[in-house]
Order: C-alpha cells, then sequence, then structure tokens
C-alpha cells in the first residue's frame, strides 16, 4: 500500500513538473491553452473551444515539448542507470559517468566542435559523443579484465584513470580551439535542454527506451548481484556476464543521454539512493521509481532555470548540481557516521 502510494506521488509530481515546464519561460502560456495546444496537435476533441494564438502553439509544440520530452527521456536514463551503477558496486555513491561515459563523451564532442563538424550536421556532435563513450567504456573494461575476471574496485580505478585521461585529452584540445568554439564546448559540458527539438526526441528515445526496458528486465539479475559474488556463484548466476552487460547497458544509456543534453551530473546519484530510502533495495520497485523520480527532478529543475533569474536562463545543468550538492554531502556525511 505505501508503495503504491508513493508511485502515485512520484507520477502526480512528474504530471506537475511537466506542466509547469510547459507553462514557464519568457514567453508565459495560460495552462488552458497548454492542454488545448496538446489536444489539437494530438487530434484529440478537448477543449477546442479553448482560443490559443500561433506563437502559444509554436511555443508550446515546437520548443517546450520537445525541450521536455528530452529532459523526462535524460532523467529517466540517468535514474536507471544510476541506480544499476549502485547495485552493480554495492556503492550509493556509484554514479553513471564512473567507467569514464561522460570523460568518452567529452573528448568526442570537443573533437567534433575542433573539427568544426558540428556545423555540417547537427547529428554530428552526438555522434562523436557516442562514439567517445563507447572507446572509453571499452578502455576501462580491457584495462580492468585480468584472466577473463573483472575485480570491481580494478574497474573503478580503471575508470577513474580512463576519466583523467581523456580528461586531460580534452583540455588539451581546447587549448588549441578558437573563442567561438571554445564556447560552444562550455554550453554542451555544463549539460542544458535548451534548443532541443524533434530530431533531438527521435534521436534519443529508440536507445533510451531500449536501455532501461533491457535494464528493468534484469532487475531480478541484479538483487542477486547486490548480494555479493560469493551468493550469486552460489546460485549458479554467470556473474561477469550479468555484471558486464548491465554496466554496458547503463553506459550506452548515459552516453545516449549525454549525447543530446550534455553531461547533467548528480540525477543519476541522487535520485536512485533517496528512492532506495523511501522503497528498499529491491530493484524490481527501484528501478521503475529511479526512472520516475530521475524525470521528474530533471525537468522541474529544467523549468525552474528558466524562471529563477529571468530573463536569463540557468542551465539544467548547473541547477542539478546547485540541488544535489546538499544532499550528496548529507549522504557522504551519513556514510562517515556510519563507519565511524
Amino acid at each position: 500500500m505505501r508503495k503504491s502510494l508513493i508511485f502515485t506521488l512520484l507520477l502526480a509530481l512528474l504530471l506537475i513538473a511537466a506542466l509547469f515546464s510547459l507553462n514557464c519561460g519568457q514567453i508565459r502560456v495560460p495552462l488552458i491553452n497548454v492542454l488545448a495546444i496538446i489536444s489539437q496537435r494530438l487530434g484529440l476533441t478537448l477543449l477546442d473551444n479553448t482560443a490559443f494564438t500561433n506563437e502559444q502553439m509554436a511555443v508550446v509544440w515546437f520548443i517546450r515539448m520537445p525541450r521536455l520530452l528530452v529532459g523526462l527521456l535524460v532523467g529517466a536514463a540517468l535514474g536507471v542507470a544510476g541506480a544499476v551503477m549502485q547495485g552493480v558496486f554495492s556503492n550509493p555513491l556509484a554514479d553513471p559517468g564512473l567507467i569514464g561515459v561522460s570523460s568518452g563523451a567529452a573528448a568526442g564532442a570537443v573533437l567534433c566542435i575542433a573539427l568544426n563538424l558540428q556545423a555540417v550536421s547537427m547529428y554530428n556532435l552526438p555522434a562523436f559523443a557516442l562514439c567517445g563513450s563507447i572507446l572509453a567504456v571499452c578502455l576501462t573494461v580491457f584495462l580492468a579484465m585480468r584472466n577473463g575476471k573483472i575485480p570491481v574496485m580494478t574497474l573503478l580505478l580503471a575508470g577513474v584513470a580512463v576519466g583523467l585521461f581523456l580528461g586531460a585529452l580534452t583540455s588539451g584540445v581546447l587549448t588549441f580551439v578558437q573563442g567561438q568554439k571554445l564556447q560552444e564546448y562550455l554550453f554542451w559540458s555544463v549539460g542544458g535542454l535548451d534548443y532541443r527539438r524533434w530530431e533531438h526526441v527521435q534521436l534519443a528515445v529508440g536507445p533510451i527506451g531500449l536501455g532501461i526496458f533491457i535494464m528493468l528486465l534484469l532487475a531480478r539479475h541484479l538483487n542477486i548481484l547486490s548480494l555479493g559474488e560469493a551468493e550469486a556463484k552460489a546460485v549458479g548466476m554467470n556473474v561477469i556476464a550479468y555484471r558486464m552487460g548491465l554496466l554496458l547497458v547503463a553506459a550506452m544509456t548515459t552516453a545516449t543521454s549525454v549525447c543530446v543534453s550534455g553531461n547533467i551530473g548528480f540525477v543519476g546519484l541522487v535520485m536512485p539512493h533517496m528512492m532506495r530510502l523511501l522503497l528498499g533495495p529491491d530493484h524490481r520497485i527501484l528501478l521503475p521509481a529511479s526512472a520516475l523520480g530521475g524525470a521528474m527532478f530533471l525537468i522541474f529543475c529544467d523549468a525552474l532555470g528558466r524562471v529563477v533569474l529571468q530573463p536569463a536562463e540557468v542551465k539544467v545543468g548547473i541547477m542539478t548540481a546547485l540541488l544535489g550538492t546538499p544532499y550528496f554531502l548529507f549522504l557522504l556525511r551519513k556514510l562517515q557516521k556510519q563507519n565511524i
């Protein structure tokens, strides 16, 4: 009963955040007009008598709706990937970017910008970022693997090493980049949902939807993995196969998210841990709750960033860091007390 109530509350908060996102901004659109525009675009007959302007329709459907859907997809992806990472590593401080995903995407993005390929096609930047993420994950796994085994601690250390190397490589490329290109990379690296279009929704929905679906299917196996390697082997589980499969799916889902939104931190760290406190460690419940919580949190942060300093806009990556850092410090302090 309590879990059903929490899921209902999460759905309600997600709906409220979505309506807030569609309603707010430099051009305010009344909520009834927002609903009428969505109804008309979906071919429904609801609210047909509600009048709205062409400007309001363009703002809601072609600017804010793609932005909302990208935020929903990215937030859900980061939430589920974060919960999977924390389960695989048995560490509440684990994050989707832990094994080089974010640093690989950054390296790919800065290379694309340095070569000016992002001006040729809007798909070049996310494609380079995705390739960079894939190469970073493969390099991390290659460095961590010994005799067909991948110890968790070795994987973490390899991820840190790869992240530092790619960070240095990215900084090196940036020193030779002109001012305008440097600004482009800066805006991408901070993370944001501004200027997202329906093409970005189409780019993200397939890989992210498939990745979340696979991780939800493997939730029961993740429960066994989180008990420890010895317990998992005792029930006949192929620990290496499932661990690497979950990590790769989580990494690729995160990489797709980074491709369409840039680097957005704290969603995959804060929301899974918060949902674990509310709902317990069962990943069959935790993963969908983390998806809802991550989507709600990211959409709310994006909408808040558009209104807090109007007419200026605070990018969503900054908002998630500002709101997520206090909770991270609380979590860190709590773990320190447990170890005393």
